[in-house]
């Protein structure tokens, strides 16, 4: 079982992770056809994670459109269990991190469960820091805000490490800006997830004691 992460964690160490599925839920059904990660440490990208995997069952057309995988394509993949049990072992120790985490958590937990293994890190969401963050942009959809930001990308979108890599560049801007607005140069993992449950107009001010305490 991996060890827990320490909950004086920096926000600068996680893996961040995206999953293609085919469909929304795992109480429904559905399974992961795609992994991909990005491990960053220190707040550098330093090692990645992908493969597809074989979910048992067919990959309707709309998926296939949606995500270019084919069931061709996962025909000779790993099985889901075993392409899991290797990523927990990528994983480690580390928090995690995903743009709208309450889906890639569900089917991590789900999948994990069918194999047995378990993750000791947390989980924060790309996506509900970005709503506190960068209120003015247009919405917090991945895509958006990697074009709000000037961020960098291939212009692949919805296959499972382009994904990762891009919420990846989102998350160390998230806290490049932390630290060039509010002086955080050290950002807690725990911070993070703080904000997300921050209320919009309540951020400036936590921020700003944040700040306070870590002088």
């Amino acid at each position: 079982m991996p060890v827990k992460a320490s909950s004086k964690s920096l926000a600068d160490t996680v893996v961040v992770l995206d999953f293609e599925t085919t469909g929304l839920s795992p109480d429904m059904g559905d399974r992961a056809i795609e992994i991909g990660a990005v491990l960053i440490e220190n707040g550098r990208i330093t090692d990645r994670f992908q493969q597809l995997m074989n979910p048992g069952i067919r990959i309707n057309s709309f998926i296939q459109s949606y995500t270019g995988i084919s069931n061709a394509m996962v025909k000779n993949a790993g099985s889901c269990e075993a392409v899991i049990k290797e990523f927990g072992e990528f994983i480690g120790h580390h928090n995690l991190v995903a743009h709208n985490a309450s889906f890639d958590k569900k089917f991590l937990d789900a999948e994990m469960d069918r194999a047995d293994t378990r993750y000791g890190g947390a989980f924060a969401c790309s996506m509900l820091i970005a709503r506190r963050l960068y209120q003015n942009a247009p919405n917090h959809k991945l895509g958006t805000l990697v074009k709000y930001n000037n961020l960098p990308t291939e212009g692949v979108y919805h296959r499972a490490l382009a994904d990762a890599e891009m919420t990846a560049h989102l998350w160390l801007r998230m806290l490049d800006d932390l630290d060039s607005q509010f002086s955080i140069q050290e950002v807690p993992f725990s911070l993070m997830k703080k904000l997300s449950r921050t209320a919009k107009a309540s951020v400036g001010t936590m921020l700003k004691k944040q700040a306070m305490v870590a002088v």
